[in-house]
């Protein structure tokens, strides 16, 4: 697209390309430095970290609003050219959102340097490198129109998450954070909300890139599936061996005594009943 020449990073790919892959290689040297060390703490950086992501994203989501109603985007459909000035100002908040990805590559970072490994899924890796590659293509190609809405979902989405990821590195806070489990519904919501969302162009069109529709559908659907492995392998997790033997060894001791030693009272009362 004409309008974005000339904008940082986005002229060739090779920054995009190089960011990634130097992304997927602290991850694997970054493990392998941190194996025999101490976990980093960290907190006061993931403090700012997060705060400084919440108010990106949360000017990028007043921004959208603003510069999509100023421009009288259609809901169901919004080609590239008609809004004038408006598109350039989408452009430029989505320009920002694709940058965002590059710093949000950090998130993966402070799990090395933290030792978080278990949180260093599939998923985490995959949404995080693709995403980057995705929106470089997307500013290069179709910058605003109808690419506005996900991004607009979130942006609201993290803010939500970013201020939880803050608040959840403060030990005071802890108790105060019982709502991840809606914070990762929340997500899968806007997964499929931004897949009606496309597809709605392609049943009534209005000249935005009928490719570009199918292919951002496929990947959302790909995100939809990982999400809602998480959202079961988190929180519909069958109890282990060793909890259920817990809890039957908690329901055949009462008040410290066996249940052994309660059939045998019983007997022994029930005989004494009888003479």
């Amino acid at each position: 697209d004409a309008r974005v020449r000339g904008w940082f990073l986005l002229d060739s790919y090779l920054p995009t390309f190089f960011l990634t892959a130097a992304y997927l290689l602290c991850i694997w040297l970054g493990n392998k430095f941190m194996k025999d060390r101490p976990p980093f703490s960290l907190r006061a950086h993931l403090i700012v970290y997060n705060l400084g992501i919440t108010l990106l994203s949360l000017y990028m989501l007043i921004e959208l609003i603003l510069a999509t109603w100023e421009g009288g985007y259609n809901l169901q459909c919004q080609n590239l050219h008609s809004a004038g000035e408006a598109d350039i100002r989408v452009a430029k908040v989505l320009w920002w959102y694709y940058f965002s990805k590059a710093i949000e590559f950090m998130d993966t970072i402070f799990f090395v340097l933290r030792k978080k490994s278990s949180q260093i899924t599939f998923l985490h890796v995959y949404h995080h490198a693709t995403m980057f590659n995705i929106w470089w293509c997307v500013l290069n190609w179709i910058p605003c129109g109808q690419s506005f809405f996900g991004p607009t979902l979130n942006s609201f989405i993290h803010v939500l998450m970013y201020s939880y990821y803050g608040l959840s590195v403060i030990p005071s806070m802890h108790k105060y954070l019982w709502w991840k489990k809606y914070l990762t519904q929340a997500q899968l919501i806007q997964f499929l909300l931004t897949i009606v969302h496309t597809l709605s162009a392609a049943v009534k069109p209005c000249g935005f890139p009928f490719g570009c529709l199918m292919f951002q559908s496929s990947y959302m659907t790909t995100l939809v599936i990982l999400f809602i492995n998480f959202y079961i392998k988190t929180y519909r997790k069958a109890p282990s061996r060793t909890a259920i033997k817990e809890t039957l060894v908690t329901t055949e001791i009462k008040n410290g005594f066996h249940k052994d030693y309660f059939a045998a009272a019983n007997g022994f009362l029930n005989n004494k009943k009888a003479q």
